[in-house]
């Protein structure tokens, strides 16, 4: 679906156009079109193909989906992919977004998100100074609102490890809990590090040394973006190791559970088994049981049998295992 087509000269909106009208102001001088397309279906791909005639490969890689995180050039234009994240109940909703960017236009075809880009194109014509660098400064705007929105994303994950933590030393069922949620925070930081570490290194190579010329003017701003990749990249790794030793912690302290309930088990099971080898040993049919016939010989056996029950018990008590 068409969300905007609009013609821009000299870092100000012109004019906004239909997909068969980019033809008459592609080229002029000091001028570019910006379009952005969601959910595209394959007549609309096909149109946008024929107007700007952008590279079949590219375009395959857009209909099939599912694209790591890159940046192509096809002489002078840049093919750019990049993940969307976005919370839903139970995980994230992954989407992408593709952007070719030359010097006479920018194309952003958006799939599989609720993101809206209106308030990029926004920013973009409240700083007409800005714009005035092209189609590079767009490219910009788009990666820094799709950069922006990875931080939401790391800080609810923080959060949560945080929560996850106190439950750990609650013990009990909340321990046992918590391996099901650590996991599941190990996946989400996965996919996460899976969307950022590919466009790091994406917009590392748009900024210093060798540029792609759509990206010349506007190379400064790319290393703004690439300085919050790599600060996100950085605080994934630290969460990961976090959750990691969370792990450990967290079956430690339920193998430490398991450990004292076995030695409770022990304990009775060794006052128990005593009382039982001496009530066996008075219940043995032998002839010459000279305690048997005593007159105080059964409150001997229960007295026998109440003191070594109570002296390991006092024993297992005070070693820490009842």
């Amino acid at each position: 679906m068409l969300i905007n087509c609009v013609a821009y000269r000299d870092g100000r909106r012109l004019t906004d156009l239909a997909l068969s009208e980019v033809g008459s102001v592609l080229h002029q001088p000091k001028g570019f079109v910006w379009v952005a397309l969601r959910d595209a279906d394959a007549d609309e791909l096909a149109q946008v193909q024929q107007v700007f005639d952008l590279p079949e490969l590219a375009m395959e890689d857009v209909r099939h989906g599912r694209q790591r995180p890159k940046v192509e050039e096809f002489g002078a234009l840049l093919y750019l992919v990049m993940h969307l994240l976005e919370p839903v109940e139970g995980g994230w909703r992954e989407g992408e977004v593709h952007v070719f960017a030359s010097p006479q236009f920018v194309v952003s075809l958006r799939s599989n998100s609720g993101r809206d880009f209106l308030g990029v194109r926004a920013r973009c014509e409240r700083e007409p100074q800005r714009l005035r660098l092209g189609p590079g400064y767009v490219l910009y705007a788009l990666m820094d609102a799709v950069v922006d929105d990875y931080f939401p994303q790391l800080e609810a994950l923080e959060s949560e490890l945080e929560a996850v933590e106190e439950q750990i030393f609650q013990g009990g069922e909340a321990a046992r809990r918590s391996v099901e949620r650590l996991y599941a925070l190990k996946r989400r930081a996965g996919r996460l590090r899976h969307a950022v570490a590919p466009l790091a290194e994406v917009s590392d190579r748009l900024h210093g040394g060798r540029v792609p010329e759509v990206c010349e003017r506007a190379q400064d701003y790319f290393r703004d973006v690439y300085d919050h990749l790599a600060r996100i990249d950085s605080a994934i790794d630290a969460l990961r190791d976090t959750i990691a030793t969370a792990i450990q912690v967290n079956l430690s302290v339920v193998t430490i559970e398991e450990s004292e309930t076995t030695k409770r088990l022990a304990a009775w099971a060794a006052i128990f088994a005593v009382s039982t080898a001496l009530a066996g040993i008075w219940g043995m049919n032998f002839e010459h049981m000279p305690e048997l016939k005593w007159r105080f010989g059964y409150p001997m056996a229960l007295g026998a049998i109440a003191c070594a029950g109570g002296l390991l018990y006092w024993r297992f008590k005070r070693a820490g295992w009842l």
